[in-house]
């Protein structure tokens, strides 16, 4: 991982890539159909790119209420890290901003990633884009 790095996003300049990555992860695997995957709130996001050298391998975003999402790593990247990486960018602008919490839809299957990053399960179970979600909250400190 040590050529691995994540940088703020430009949602116009780098689209193509923030594209990319989020059709593959989201709308080839896991069959979440378009209109639900692009939604308004991409415009005022903050989205963040993790980079292996120049190459685009994962991607999230922050909204202005402090909600992260959208956190999407390629396959052959997984394991590695990438998503702990993007998650500590997005908690740390997250914290620039005065948000003093941060909140995520997690699929149900990776909310024990997000309880090791300081959020805690919020909600029952339920579906979006046909996916078990929980909802999820953390404090800063």
């Amino acid at each position: 991982m040590n050529n691995i790095h994540i940088r703020i996003a430009d949602w116009q300049k780098d689209n193509a890539e923030l594209r990319r990555i989020r059709e593959k992860v989201f709308i080839a695997e896991q069959a979440v159909p378009p209109e639900l995957e692009w939604d308004a709130d991409d415009q005022g996001a903050v989205h963040f790119l993790a980079l292996d050298g120049d190459y685009a391998i994962g991607t999230a975003r922050l909204l202005p209420d402090g909600h992260i999402g959208r956190v999407s790593v390629l396959k052959d990247w997984r394991g590695l890290k990438v998503g702990d990486a993007l998650m500590q960018a997005a908690i740390a602008e997250a914290e620039r901003r005065g948000l003093q919490e941060q909140r995520l839809s997690a699929q149900v299957h990776a909310s024990a990633f997000y309880e090791r990053l300081g959020f805690k399960i919020i909600s029952g179970e339920f579906l979006e884009a046909g996916i078990p979600h929980v909802d999820m909250l953390r404090h800063s400190q």
